[in-house]
C-alpha cells in the first residue's frame, strides 16, 4: 500500500511539472534567462584583476575592496509599446533577434510582466539622452504599456503602474523629476507614452514634475533653447526637442506641436526653474 501510495504521489508531482511547462508559453525563454542571470553571475565572482592592460604593472596579489553593493536605478523611463496586445509584446521581448526588452510590460488589465531584475540592463531606450546621461539603459528601469499609440490608457493600467512607479520610488530613492517619457530621451526618434498619457495625474502622486505659471512673466530675454537644455532635453535638435517637450507637457496640442506659443514659454520657464 506504501508503494502504491509512493507511486501515487510520484505520479502527480510528474503530471503538475508536466501541466505546469505545457501551459507556460514562454517555459524555455525562462530557462535562457535562467542561464543568462547563472553567467552573469559567474562573471561577478572572481576577486578584480582580470581586466588590466597588457602594459600595466600586475601586482604580486589581488586586492578586493570591502565596500561595495549593486549599482541602482536612478531613472524610470515610460514607454507604450506600439504594439496590439501585450501577448504580442511578450513575443517581442522573448526573441533573441528582436534585440528589445524591458523591466516591466504592463497590460491592459493592469496586469505586471516583471521581465528582468531591475539591476540588470535592460534594452529598452536605444540611442538617447537626458541631461548628462548619454547611456539611459545603463542607470533606468523601463516599463512598456501595453497600448498601440492613438488610445487612451485604461484606468486599471494606471493604477498598476501608479502602484509600481511607488514600490520602484521607494525602494531606489528614484527623485520625482526622473520619471519621464521615452521621447524625452530620444526626441524626434521616438514619441511614446504619447500624449494620452496622464503625466499631470502622476505628477500629483509625485512621479514627474509639473508646472504652474499662474504668476509667471516671460523676459524678452528669455532663451527656450536653454530652457528645453536645463529641463534635460537634447536640444542638437530643437525642433524635436519641443515636440518631445509639448507632448509631455502640452498633451492638448496635436497641431501646432513644433511651435511654442506665449503660453507654451510659461510653461517652459517654470519646468526650467523646478528642474536647476
Amino acid at each position: 500500500m506504501r508503494v502504491f501510495a509512493g507511486s501515487l504521489f510520484f505520479a502527480v508531482i510528474i503530471s503538475a511539472l508536466v501541466y505546469s511547462c505545457a501551459h507556460n508559453p514562454y517555459a524555455q525563454t525562462n530557462r535562457f534567462y535562467k542561464k543568462q542571470a547563472k553567467q552573469l553571475a559567474k562573471d561577478l565572482r572572481p576577486v578584480p584583476n582580470k581586466l588590466l592592460l597588457d602594459s600595466a604593472i600586475m601586482p604580486v596579489y589581488a586586492v578586493g575592496t570591502t565596500n561595495f553593493d549593486l549599482r541602482k536605478p536612478n531613472f524610470v523611463i515610460i514607454h507604450h509599446t506600439a504594439q496590439n496586445s501585450c501577448e504580442q509584446t511578450l513575443k517581442t521581448f522573448t526573441l533573441e533577434r528582436t534585440k528589445v526588452s524591458a523591466h516591466y510590460v504592463i497590460c491592459k488589465d493592469g496586469t505586471i510582466h516583471h521581465m528582468l531584475n531591475d539591476y540588470l540592463r535592460a534594452w529598452q531606450a536605444g540611442v538617447s539622452k537626458w541631461g548628462n546621461f548619454t547611456d539611459i539603459n545603463s542607470s533606468s528601469i523601463g516599463i512598456e504599456l501595453d497600448n498601440n499609440g492613438s488610445e487612451p490608457f485604461p484606468e486599471a493600467q494606471i493604477t498598476s503602474l501608479v502602484k509600481l512607479l511607488d514600490t520602484l520610488k521607494r525602494h531606489y530613492a528614484i527623485p520625482a523629476a526622473n520619471f519621464i517619457g521615452h521621447a524625452d530621451v530620444a526626441p524626434g526618434r521616438k514619441n511614446d507614452p504619447s500624449h494620452y498619457f496622464p503625466w499631470q495625474a502622476l505628477s500629483q502622486r509625485g512621479f514627474g514634475l509639473w508646472y504652474d505659471t499662474t504668476a509667471v512673466v516671460v523676459p524678452e530675454y528669455f532663451n527656450t533653447t536653454q530652457a528645453l537644455r536645463i529641463i534635460g532635453y537634447n536640444v542638437k535638435d530643437t525642433l524635436a526637442a519641443i515636440r518631445s517637450f509639448k507632448i509631455h507637457f502640452v498633451p492638448q496640442d496635436t497641431v501646432m506641436i513644433k511651435t511654442l506659443t506665449e503660453d507654451d514659454k510659461k510653461i517652459l520657464l517654470d519646468l526650467s526653474r523646478r528642474y536647476q
